[in-house]
């Protein structure tokens, strides 16, 4: 059964749940592209400013649905020991892989940032919104990375995720708060309704909308 319409829908509802947070200094983080409407809607209700925080994920060679590892804003890289541990992928290859994407990182900044820099999240609840997890490998790259700008606290917030993954990141990050676990989880998209491609001009479109979120008049 699907719990959300599309990412707004989940982006409303999940502002609900994070209405214990209301009163603190905290800056919305979302992972691009889809996590982008559904961040939009817990910032516009909460009155956060927002941002995206980006994250690309490395996949084996000829197997680019399998993640060895992620890398993410900031020059952050991790690696899944248990996927390196068994594909015995050559250095010289992981290097290949690991360039290539951080120019489409750098790319997507560009394009979604411009020359803006990445608001100041020190000593701010940072929260990282995407629109679910399924191994979370891109979100525990994003977690390392944003605990490199010294925040008071990390908060994971998503619309749906196995059981299993929300236990494993409530040992990394300050809080959780996940709407739906289902089981057996297949994939994210099996959450909503609509799970259509999120554009990079509707990205930009929203990031552009928010831009006064939290900034008073």
């Amino acid at each position: 059964m699907n719990s959300f319409r599309d990412r707004r829908d989940a982006g409303r509802q999940l502002a609900d749940a994070l209405a214990e947070y209301a009163d603190r200094d905290a800056v919305v983080l979302a992972l691009p592209r889809g996590g982008v409407p559904v961040g939009y809607e817990v910032a516009k209700k909460l009155g956060f400013p927002l941002d995206v925080f980006l994250v690309r994920k490395l996949g084996v060679p000829g197997h680019e649905e399998l993640a060895m590892g992620a890398i993410a804003s900031g020059g952050v890289r991790v690696m899944n020991d248990d996927v390196m541990a068994t594909a015995h992928i050559p250095p010289e290859r992981v290097e290949q892989v690991a360039e290539r994407e951080r120019e489409e990182l750098r790319r997507r900044e560009q394009a979604y940032r411009g020359d803006r820099e990445l608001l100041d999240i020190s000593g701010k609840t940072a929260i990282l919104v995407d629109d679910g997890l399924a191994t979370g490998a891109s979100m525990r790259a994003a977690v390392r990375a944003v605990r490199a700008g010294h925040p008071s606290e990390i908060i994971l917030a998503v619309p749906t995720a196995p059981a299993r993954t929300v236990r494993e990141f409530r040992k990394v990050v300050d809080a959780v708060v996940c709407l739906v676990t289902p089981s057996p989880f297949f994939a994210v998209g099996g959450s909503y309704l609509d799970f259509s491609q999120t554009t990079d001009e509707e990205v930009r479109r929203l990031l552009a909308d928010a831009g006064t979120f939290g900034r008073g008049p």
